[in-house]
């Protein structure tokens, strides 16, 4: 299990390849990109702050949850900070498992968690200056059914 979180770009081909790698009993890899979109066609940059330590062992537990709870071989988290333009990589999520249904609902649990409730505070900045993200309805009714 790894998790980072971290400003500078990550290759997300180069993550998926080596993932889930030498596991004789894993029969499925799911891997997800999420990308910074501008919804109103005027967003400059994303500004992503969390506390350094406190956000990692967070998003740990979550990862360490998953992987007991879908009997994971392998999960990995991978989420930046900082400041970031629209289309770039922002995060990914990468679970391995012996069967496809466990990889699949451990991502979306994985991925539900991250955009509700890990530590990071979200900042966009447009033309009429900056403005926080609130959290969504959808987004908690997404991790509710876990």
């Amino acid at each position: 299990m790894q998790v980072r979180v971290q400003a500078e770009p990550f290759d997300y081909g180069a993550e998926c390849a080596g993932f889930g790698d030498g596991g004789r009993d894993v029969g499925a890899v799911v891997t997800f990109l999420g990308v910074v979109r501008d919804d109103s066609g005027q967003l400059a940059r994303m500004e992503i702050e969390h506390y350094p330590g406190m956000t990692e062992k967070a998003i740990a537990a979550i990862a360490e949850e998953a992987r007991a709870r879908w009997s994971l071989a392998d999960v990995l988290v991978v989420h930046r900070h900082g400041a970031l333009m629209p289309g770039e990589p922002i995060m990914m999520v990468a679970t391995a498992a012996r069967h496809r249904v466990a990889a699949f609902e451990a991502a979306e649990f994985l991925m539900d968690y991250l955009k509700s409730r890990a530590p990071f505070w979200k900042k966009e900045i447009g033309p009429d200056g900056a403005a926080w993200v609130a959290a969504k309805d959808d987004d908690e009714d997404a991790l509710a059914r876990w």
